[in-house]
């Protein structure tokens, strides 16, 4: 699984280079990482497009990190 995180909305995610409004929220991202997820033909897993260096507060990337172990459910790491 290939995620973008400029696919998020530009209200939660400020932290990229192409900031898209109406994007997805945290919720809908969880929801269809959960459906892609058990379908069990996914691999692997990688993050791109996310800019910790436009993230000052912090808060984008732990809506990722949060949004990701829901998605996750219990074989997300504590």
């Amino acid at each position: 699984i290939h995620l973008d995180a400029d696919c998020l909305d530009d209200a939660i995610m400020p932290a990229v280079d192409f900031r898209v409004p109406g994007g997805l929220s945290w919720d809908e991202l969880s929801a269809a990482l959960r459906i892609i997820l058990a379908t069990g033909k996914a691999v692997g897993l990688e993050v791109a497009i996310y800019n910790p260096r436009l993230d000052v507060d912090g808060s984008a990337g732990r809506g990722l990190a949060d949004a990701l172990a829901v998605a996750l459910g219990p074989a997300a790491p504590a």
